[in-house]
């Protein structure tokens, strides 16, 4: 029996894909604890694992950041991410740590599985691993791993190719960590040698490039190619697949047939206002479409009326019949979001810049899916354009359904198990 500790930082988008790594590694017969924030016990319990708890100066309620970051209000562009860099993801670095090793101490822990954001994985990945366990990333955002023919993660810059590309994303990785990213990586490599005694080996955000194993929940056709890559790489495909629900169908559901139908999603949690809902909304308020929108739980009245004649809105919508019928999906860019649009060839229009959505964003435009309105704050014709225009063009369904039926044949996250137990195997033998 593997003996596994899942870490991950207290925010939905980060916890929820771990519970279902969680879920599969307790079926496969592995010891499995998971680290993430208070709120989220139940949730844990519920997969069979167990659940420890972050200690409270590494937890916070990430339902309102604003709230549990006051800091950031207002905070646009670089200086937004230089904040939530240090403020969100690297002062919790010490109480994570601690955590972790307690938890290393109480019994023996074959593996630690972080994923990108828990940012003392990347202090821990700076230890020989005579030091630690196994360190097992669990890219659950779009790979940042480093190469000379990709731009740094967080610009959300597309590939270039040949030699001006190389050029070019040169430059940038230098102005990036010299110069935008510079007063964060001093933060992160002060944490480390206070934790450890020694500095940082990379860029902090290139933590994941030092760990003994890499798995990246997509296909590599959603993935800029990086020629060369380590075989400690390992493409599985999406952590959440569309599964039949057993969810009631609002009143309305009958209004789809035979129409196009367009859904609009903020998510989860980016849904403390409704910006780009009411920019859809109005923007395709006299399209030939209905408009279905989810609030992701808020209340259906949250939203601000009165809404277009086409509109339709639920709390939840069960997309395994939703997505079947949805010819473009409009989002802020969340990364299980946008895998499950895709899954069922749904061809995409997205705004979002914030967190790792810029980066979701550019793969979009750069995989032929969809089109990145390169903005968070859209005006409704923005909107409504880049919806017909994907109606209109038939090559964004084609390429949506290309890399859905990849992410249809890719195994998802019933395959950590192995992976994992193989490589400690191969460990073992050395």
């Amino acid at each position: 029996m593997t003996s596994i500790l899942l870490a991950a930082t207290p925010v939905h988008g980060h916890v929820a894909p771990l519970l279902a790594v969680a879920s599969s590694l307790v079926a496969a017969g592995d010891r499995v604890r998971f680290l993430t924030g208070s709120r989220y016990r139940d949730a844990v319990l519920s997969t069979g694992a167990d659940f420890l708890p972050l200690p409270a100066e590494a937890d916070y309620d990430d339902r309102d950041m604003d709230a549990a970051f006051p800091g950031r209000r207002g905070l646009k562009g670089p200086a937004g991410i230089r904040y939530d860099m240090i403020e969100i993801f690297l002062k919790p670095v010490p109480a994570q740590l601690r955590a972790v090793r307690e938890a290393i101490a109480a019994e023996q822990t074959d593996a630690v599985l972080a994923e990108s954001m828990f940012a003392a994985a990347a202090v821990l990945s700076g230890l020989p691993r005579d030091e630690r366990p196994m360190l097992v990333n669990l890219g659950i955002v779009p790979l940042a791993l480093k190469h000379p023919d990709v731009a740094p993660f967080g610009l959300g810059i597309r590939p270039h190719p040949g030699p001006m590309g190389r050029l070019r994303n040169a430059v940038l990785t230098t102005m990036a960590e010299k110069g935008v990213f510079a007063p964060v990586q001093r933060f992160a490599d002060a944490i480390a040698r206070a934790e450890t005694g020694r500095g940082l080996t990379r860029f902090f955000l290139d933590w994941p490039a030092g760990a003994d194993l890499l798995v990246q929940f997509t296909v590599p056709e959603f993935e800029y190619p990086r020629p060369g890559m380590p075989d400690t790489v390992h493409f599985v495909g999406p952590v959440s697949r569309a599964r039949v629900s057993t969810a009631s169908l609002p009143e309305w559901w009958g209004d789809l047939e035979g129409r196009r139908v367009v859904h609009v999603t903020q998510g989860t949690v980016a849904n403390s206002d409704w910006a780009l809902v009411t920019a859809a909304t109005a923007g395709l308020a006299d399209a030939d479409a209905i408009v279905v929108v989810s609030t992701g739980g808020r209340p259906v009245d949250s939203i601000p009326g009165p809404l277009p004649d086409n509109v339709r809105v639920a709390s939840f919508l069960p997309y395994d019949r939703l997505l079947p019928l949805t010819d473009v999906l409009v989002t802020n860019g969340g990364y299980g979001g946008v895998h499950y649009a895709l899954e069922s060839g749904v061809p995409i229009v997205v705004a979002g810049r914030t967190e790792d959505k810029i980066e979701v964003s550019a793969r979009i435009a750069w995989s032929g899916v969809g089109i990145d309105l390169r903005t968070d704050a859209p005006t409704p014709a923005q909107v409504g354009a880049a919806v017909r225009a994907v109606l209109d063009d038939p090559s964004y369904r084609r390429r949506a359904e290309d890399i859905g039926a990849a992410i249809r044949r890719s195994p998802g996250p019933d395959v950590v198990h192995g992976i994992v137990a193989q490589a400690l195997d191969a460990r073992d033998l050395i």
